[in-house]
């Protein structure tokens, strides 16, 4: 563990990008299995120890140490990690067990053992040694190491591409004993079937209509509505069913009346949305569904799924990525032909001839249908992972907007820690002011700044981190959509929230009601 500690300080302290390659590829090549795949894991996001959650971690805290001097030394520092390691009240110097072990240990004791053990291994840790401990334990890592960098430095340390790291990911299980056997060349490339295994999905840039349409022949180009539900591939093979979201997560069990229904060989892109008779329902209908682990009968007859296909990467065992555009999408079309479902369908291509008449087209799906926008693609382009440069684009609706007032700030974490930078706003309900929402971006770090001494000029209340303000400042607030909320007492919560301009000349009494928002609800 102690090795392990050293090697997250070691990447959260460099600034090089190259250096912290470096020092992944020293750790890969001389930790010993499984310490390195869990350590890859960790990195990655692909290790979650459910059971330790920073509240648990505060309570232990809060056994040793006063409370008001936690949340006093939290509200200064910013991250929860970096607090307990420096206020702990021991100093260390027993032995902790190797990164695997103290995995497996945390992993499967039972949760009312937790902390004891945990406060255990605090105690016989360094400052270092803990910070690594409930890095390790929450996943929340804030070291400068993305899943892409991590993945770029284990191509380097086994002398392979990207690509072919890519292209096993998904197939791979922690801690990765078969991936290292072949990096280290004792064994031949892992086998994953390719109708079981995640590829990575081809991303589209948004569209600068300025920049990007001047330049485009409409003939070229093939246009759909942007759907308002989440991306999945379908893998589909001999007595195999996967379905996996943008990040490469299985989350068919939360699905289990779409898989039921799924037959034929293939690998499928496409959005999952809600609704019945193809009919997509808001996005809000398909979150109650999103991260159940066993949806009962109920929910799964009030909140019907349905995929809406529009490219295929595999057709049978055939990998058609290299296939231009149209090519691909008549092979979709007759793979569904043959292989038909009541509860999937294909993306209609819309028709236009200039591109007047398709921002015509745009605006009138979001005013009449609620469509988040258009995607454009180049009928000729192949499938590539990752964000290829001027194959795909997204073109979005023009964002909702509505005045809302200032409520509550709160210290933002990491770089952002000294600062108030997380803003909760609302708006009125006859004479009182209810919260809507919450955002924490949208503003310069000028902005940051002045925002942060207007908010502490204008304190009216403390609670540890927070601070409630006076009900003066309006900020106008972009979002893409709002929808029923129990969370929020306004009964309404905006989608995607951001600060779009801080409104200084406003003033509160002329922010937006409760009633006007609630006309931006698509049910």
């Amino acid at each position: 563990m102690k090795t392990f500690a050293l090697f997250l300080e070691k990447l959260l302290l460099t600034p090089s990008r190259n250096q912290k390659i470096a020092y992944m590829v020293q750790y890969f090549r001389e930790a010993p299995d499984p310490d390195r795949g869990y350590a890859l894991a960790v990195l990655t996001g692909g290790l979650s120890l459910q059971n330790v959650k920073p509240k648990l971690l505060k309570d232990i805290v809060l056994e040793k140490i006063d409370e008001e001097l936690f949340q006093m030394s939290y509200d200064y520092v910013g991250d929860l990690a970096e607090t307990i390691a420096l206020i702990w009240p021991d100093h260390g110097g027993k032995a902790l067990p190797t990164l695997s072990g103290l995995i497996d240990e945390l992993a499967s004791v039972a949760p009312d053992k937790l902390p004891t053990i945990i406060a255990g291994h605090l105690s016989g840790a360094t400052a270092t040694e803990r910070w690594a401990i409930i890095k390790l334990a929450t996943g929340n890592l804030r070291i400068g190491v993305s899943a892409r960098l991590a993945k770029t430095a284990l191509a380097e340390f086994g002398g392979k591409t990207l690509d072919e790291i890519e292209h096993l990911w998904h197939g791979m299980e922690c801690p990765y004993l078969d991936l290292f056997a072949w990096l280290d060349g004792r064994a031949e490339a892992p086998q994953v079937h390719r109708h079981r295994m995640f590829h990575p999905l081809m991303l589209a840039h948004a569209l600068d209509e300025e920049k990007d349409l001047g330049g485009m022949n409409p003939a070229d180009w093939q246009a759909e509505w942007k759907w308002d539900g989440i991306r999945v591939q379908l893998g589909l093979g001999e007595g195999e069913k996967a379905m996996y979201s943008r990040t490469g997560d299985n989350i068919a069990h939360s699905f289990p009346d779409l898989m039921k229904t799924l037959n034929g060989r293939a690998v499928l892109d496409g959005e999952l949305l809600a609704g019945r008779g193809f009919e997509p329902m808001s996005f809000n209908a398909l979150q109650q569904r999103l991260n159940r682990k066993k949806p009962g009968q109920q929910m799964q007859r009030d909140y019907p799924v349905f995929v809406r296909l529009y490219d295929m990467l595999f057709d049978g065992d055939e990998d058609i990525r290299g296939l231009p555009l149209h090519e691909r999408r008549v092979r979709l079309e007759r793979w569904l032909a043959a292989n038909p479902n009541p509860q999937m369908d294909i993306s209609s291509i819309l028709s236009f001839h200039s591109w007047q008449e398709l921002a015509e087209i745009r605006v009138r799906g979001a005013e009449e249908q609620g469509h988040e926008g258009l995607m454009l693609k180049r009928r000729d382009s192949v499938y590539k992972q990752g964000r290829p440069k001027g194959l795909w684009f997204k073109w979005k609706r023009d964002a909702l907007l509505i005045d809302a007032i200032l409520m509550y700030a709160q210290r933002g974490h990491g770089k952002r820690s000294s600062y108030y930078s997380d803003y909760t706003f609302g708006v009125w309900k006859g004479n009182d002011i209810v919260p809507v929402g919450k955002a924490y971006f949208g503003f310069t770090d000028e902005e940051l700044r002045e925002l942060d001494r207007w908010v502490r000029n204008h304190t009216v209340e403390r609670f540890g981190p927070v601070r409630e303000v006076e009900k003066q400042l309006v900020f106008e607030v972009a979002f893409d959509s709002v929808q029923p909320s129990t969370r929020h007492k306004a009964g309404l919560a905006l989608r995607f929230p951001r600060i779009n301009r801080i409104r200084w000349d406003k003033p509160a009494q002329q922010a937006d009601t409760l009633e006007n928002v609630g006309k931006f609800v698509r049910q």
